[in-house]
């Protein structure tokens, strides 16, 4: 896709609708996935999703016609493990927690590398305001009620593939372009579908399942990939990662609206304060000459 110069506020218009779409779209699938969870499960409602997602990409996409040389092979299998990884833990930390809880947690692995790419003492505040956030999402003072200590693990494991996807996916995009999502999420539904197998048998193709399934897949994958796609050549990289860093409010927005899951005042302190210190990260980061904004994108699968 070409790249496309922007001048002004009104060509930025359409490529932040689609950015906020794109988020919308993510945590409303989201939300909808735990639908799936009584049926099939965490682990199901994961590979079925990825598996879907991995079929709609590759039918679009149709990734072997350019294969590059020399491809960096272990690269990509790292990214397909952490696009996996993150989609089921993220599935099974969804689960015990409130989503807003859950994508806050999540969050903290694309902040985790924009803090470790500082150079500049000043950033230290953008790790102390991420801390309290933390402790405001899970401290014993959130007033929320104690939280599930597995749901807790499974989010921060989730936050950990995030952070890996995104090292590697550096990697592979360099390589792939725009065929990187469709090997990525081939990959991952090789890891995740033997698990859900496993956990929900046939289930998994009950037909009181694949429509929401299907669903799922369309909304929480190939929507906001595509919307994203369209985005991120139109818009600075460091507008686009600001503007990625609300996806936790969203997060928290679908789960009050499709789940009634309420939020303590403290742990909406906490997500306001993960949010911002992703933000100001991201915009810290952008502006040191040299480097680039990180993209916080959620692993597209």
């Amino acid at each position: 896709m070409a790249n496309l110069k922007v001048k002004g506020a009104g060509g930025l218009a359409l490529p932040i609708a689609a950015v906020l779409g794109a988020m919308a779209c993510f945590q409303v699938g989201a939300a909808l996935s735990k639908g799936l969870f009584p049926a099939v499960g965490p682990q199901g409602a994961a590979a079925l999703r990825i598996t879907l997602a991995a079929a709609m990409l590759l039918a679009i996409q149709r990734p072997w016609r350019t294969w590059p040389k020399p491809a960096p092979v272990a690269a990509l299998a790292v990214l397909g493990l952490a696009s996996a990884g993150a989609m089921m833990m993220f599935y099974l930390g969804l689960a015990r927690l409130p989503q807003g809880v859950t994508i806050g947690l999540q969050f903290l692995g694309p902040l985790a590398i924009a803090l470790a790419s500082s150079r500049r003492a000043s950033d230290l505040v953008w790790a102390a305001l991420a801390a309290a956030g933390v402790w405001g999402l899970v401290g014993p003072s959130s007033g929320g009620g104690p939280l599930d200590p597995v749901g807790i693990g499974f989010a921060l494991g989730a936050a950990a593939s995030w952070a890996a996807y995104i090292l590697s996916g550096r990697i592979v995009g360099h390589a792939f372009g725009a065929a990187s999502a469709a090997w990525a999420t081939s990959l991952a539904a090789l890891v995740a579908a033997p698990v859900g197998i496993a956990h929900a048998g046939w289930a998994l193709v009950s037909p009181a399942v694949l429509p929401l399934g299907l669903l799922v897949a369309l909304v929480a994958t190939a929507l906001p990939f595509s919307l994203e796609l369209f985005a991120m050549p139109r818009m600075p990289a460091r507008t686009f990662s600001v503007f990625m860093s609300l996806e936790p409010g969203f997060g928290a927005l679908s789960g009050l609206i499709l789940l009634h899951e309420r939020l303590a005042p403290a742990q909406l302190a906490g997500l306001m304060a993960v949010i911002s210190a992703a933000a100001g990260a991201a915009w810290s980061v952008g502006r040191r000459p040299g480097t680039r904004a990180l993209v916080t994108e959620a692993p597209p699968d």
